[in-house]
């Protein structure tokens, strides 16, 4: 983990335009970390070629430095410039990119990105993010940004600017504002293994898209080492006892709901797995800030996109 104690500062909102933009690739030229949104999450971003910025973000996270990051760039050959690309993953990029799919590729020999950005991995994670705020950010610091939830490490992931001031207010000096993201959750990682697409971690891009546009078989993750972003076993973390699979709700429990059992909080009345995916860490937050000791979650279906809900939720309750 990062060393030293991060020094207070005021943390300023702002809405997104090109002003917001201007001020925060300033900040990133200066070595300093800003939360920007994506279409999964908002992402605490800095320049990857700087150590002392990267260093930055694990501190005013609180993360492992074990744990690797996402490296965002504008666009493939951006991402070619860092990482080597087979014709599997190429065809992956160009099918999802721009999107929240993250590849798992090996270092270019010459790749400028800080080696604790990459946790001293010979591979580097890499997405081309779809969302305005991050693209002109990218754009106007000309820079690959690395960038991991903006939430202090193992906490509930931020959907929108309030969230980020959850954990972060003080420590880092801007949030972009661009209103709640859509996707919900963060991106799909993977990697192309020995023939095969191996997900190191669900998401938006579910398993049977990746096998569709491959034409490559598609396995979960093997081992348990932490080769990618997101891995650790517990994460996610609202602050309270989270119980999942719930058919009803206790009355010292705040209740997420799905489908027919509404609770508190109701991911989607209609039961649409997109729909509780982007509402997802919203509900751990109010659980989080309700009165209520405890959390319980309905039965969330595990096909296509509940995959990747429930492996949020299953590391919330660790």
């Amino acid at each position: 983990m990062a060393d030293g104690p991060i020094e207070s500062m005021a943390t300023e909102v702002r809405a997104f335009d090109a002003d917001t933009v201007a001020r925060a690739a300033a900040l990133v030229a200066q070595g300093l970390p800003v939360a920007v949104p994506t279409e999964t999450v908002y992402g605490l971003a800095a320049d990857a070629r700087n150590a002392d910025a990267v260093a930055r973000i694990y501190a005013a996270k609180g993360r492992p430095d074990f744990n690797p990051l996402i490296v965002h760039v504008p666009d493939l050959t951006a991402a070619e410039a860092l990482g080597v690309f087979g014709t599997a993953e190429r065809t992956l990029a160009v099918r999802f990119w721009p999107g929240p799919l993250t590849l798992v590729v090996p270092r270019t020999r010459d790749c400028p990105v800080a080696r604790i950005a990459t946790a001293g991995l010979d591979t580097i994670a890499l997405r081309v993010p779809a969302h305005r705020a991050m693209r002109a950010l990218l754009a106007a610091s000309r820079a690959p940004l690395a960038a991991p939830s903006a939430n202090a490490s193992g906490r509930v992931s931020p959907t929108r600017a309030a969230h980020v001031l959850t954990s972060l207010d003080g420590r880092i000096a801007l949030v972009i504002d661009d209103g709640a993201t859509t996707a919900g959750v963060e991106s799909t990682i993977a990697r192309v293994v020995d023939g095969a697409v191996e997900v190191l971690r669900p998401g938006p891009v579910t398993a049977a898209m990746l096998g569709a546009a491959s034409g490559l078989p598609v396995r979960g993750r093997k081992g348990a080492d932490v080769v990618a972003p997101g891995m650790l076993a517990s994460h996610y973390a609202p602050g309270k006892p989270v119980r999942l699979g719930a058919a009803s709700f206790a009355p010292d429990e705040f209740g997420i709901g799905f489908g027919t059992l509404r609770g508190d909080y109701c991911l989607s009345e209609t039961g649409d797995a997109t729909e509780a995916a982007a509402h997802l860490f919203d509900a751990l937050h109010a659980g989080a800030a309700s009165v209520k000791p405890r959390i319980a979650v309905a039965a969330i279906p595990a096909d296509g996109l509940g995959a990747a809900i429930n492996d949020r939720l299953a590391r919330a309750a660790v």
